[in-house]
């Protein structure tokens, strides 16, 4: 009999049997409110009805339509649809399947536009699972060890997370930013430099905002020195931070975004967008694949995106957001075990430490103890002491709240 790579771990005993919304039920009928929205994934919540019938319609017309050999119609669609909420002059798309495969094809671009090999990313990246994104991700050995030697010319410069770093927010970008400038001169010239990655919250790494004066100092440098801005919007795009991209608030425009997870609300899909002056430098035959731009997906998107326009989800983002981080900031208060809350809209996390320690089997007792409250949970950060919330964004205040009691019990049961 086969079974499952017994390397894979499970982050919680529930067997799935269907989603409505922000919930999930098992195979005995029980309701668990679903805050880990398949890892950000489900973000108009489980089987929204506009994207089921999406999905459902394209099914019986044409599911496979490679996008090499002919085009079709969602596609299309979707390509001008996107148009419309990129950043200003970002007008060129490349669609794949997933993250890692979407943060590949910028690595490849970004290579071949500049003529330039180097990319420098930061502690506590997380970029993907397959070879080029996992030379570039340092959320974690575990992705990385065992399989060198890695991709070569990528440098890793500090990420300003000002709790780590016992700093303030200001004290750490002033920090993170000298530090890049001394990458540049001892590690990686800029004439070798062809991009930066940049989570703008970083993800597995321990949902760490990026403070938008650190952003807008990676702009400047790209601008002075020539090499691109790669915004990897994987986790915090189509709305999950409270504004439709993660870099909005700093004001920047990237010169290549990375978007994938919450952009089909379930079906992969994935694209990297740039300027046309950019995209065109890309060497013939270097984009391509099998499944990019699956119709169904891309039907799948598109529904996603009226659900997301209609029902205003980046503003409900927003509000639900602060009402989640007031209540996790509330809970924290009662515990000395968690010794930081953070992030954007709904994509929160509250740190477990101990004695100025990372804390991760407090953090483990307390997401497990969610499960068994009904509220399921993810860990993320080095050490895996950080607890993440990312609830679909049509989690209504009712929802919040009834996370937030489960939390406080949780957290309650993990201090003991």
């Amino acid at each position: 009999m086969a079974e499952l790579s017994p390397v894979l771990k499970q982050a919680t005993p529930v067997v799935a049997a269907r989603g409505e919304g922000a919930h999930i039920y098992d195979e005995d009928g029980r309701r668990y409110l679903d805050f880990t929205a398949g890892i950000g994934v489900t973000s108009t919540g489980h089987c929204h009805p506009r994207v089921v019938a999406a999905a459902q319609e394209q099914v019986a017309t044409l599911i496979h339509g490679q996008y090499t050999t002919v085009m079709h119609r969602p596609l299309l669609k979707l390509t001008e649809r996107l148009g419309g909420v990129l950043p200003a002059g970002i007008d060129r798309l490349f669609y794949v399947n997933s993250g890692s495969e979407a943060v590949e094809a910028a690595l490849r671009l970004a290579r071949q536009a500049t003529g330039r090999q180097n990319a420098i990313v930061f502690q506590g990246s997380f970029h993907g699972r397959t070879m080029g994104a996992a030379s570039l991700t340092t959320s974690g050995t575990k992705i990385r060890a065992g399989i060198g030697p890695l991709v070569p010319g990528v440098v890793v410069a500090p990420f300003p997370y000002a709790y780590r770093l016992g700093m303030s927010e200001e004290e750490a970008v002033a920090y993170a930013l000298r530090e890049f400038d001394e990458l540049l001169i001892t590690v990686t010239s800029p004439q070798d430099t062809a991009a930066v990655f940049i989570e703008p919250v970083l993800g597995e790494g321990g949902y760490v905002p990026a403070p938008d004066a650190f952003l807008q100092g990676l702009r400047e440098r790209a601008d002075a020195h020539g090499f691109l801005l790669v915004a990897d919007e994987v986790q915090t795009g189509f709305g999950r931070t409270g504004t439709f991209w993660g870099h909005e608030p700093s004001g920047i425009v990237p010169d290549i975004v990375i978007t994938a997870k919450g952009l089909a609300s379930g079906f992969p899909l994935s694209a990297i967008a740039a300027p046309e002056a950019v995209m065109a430098k890309a060497w013939p035959g270097s984009q391509g694949g099998t499944y990019g731009g699956n119709a169904v997906s891309c039907a799948a998107a598109l529904a996603t995106l009226d659900v997301i326009e209609e029902e205003g989800l980046v503003d409900n983002a927003a509000r639900m957001g602060e009402r989640l981080r007031q209540g996790l900031e509330k809970v924290a208060a009662t515990t000395p075990l968690i010794g930081d809350v953070r992030g954007r809209g709904l994509m929160l996390a509250s740190e477990f430490t101990s004695d100025g320690r990372p804390d991760g089997a407090a953090a483990l007792r307390a997401q497990q103890a969610a499960v068994r409250h009904g509220l399921l949970l993810l860990t993320c950060g080095p050490a895996g002491n950080v607890v993440r919330m990312i609830p679909p964004l049509i989690v209504d205040g009712e929802q919040v709240d009834a996370a937030l009691t489960a939390w406080e019990a949780s957290v309650a049961e993990a201090s003991a």
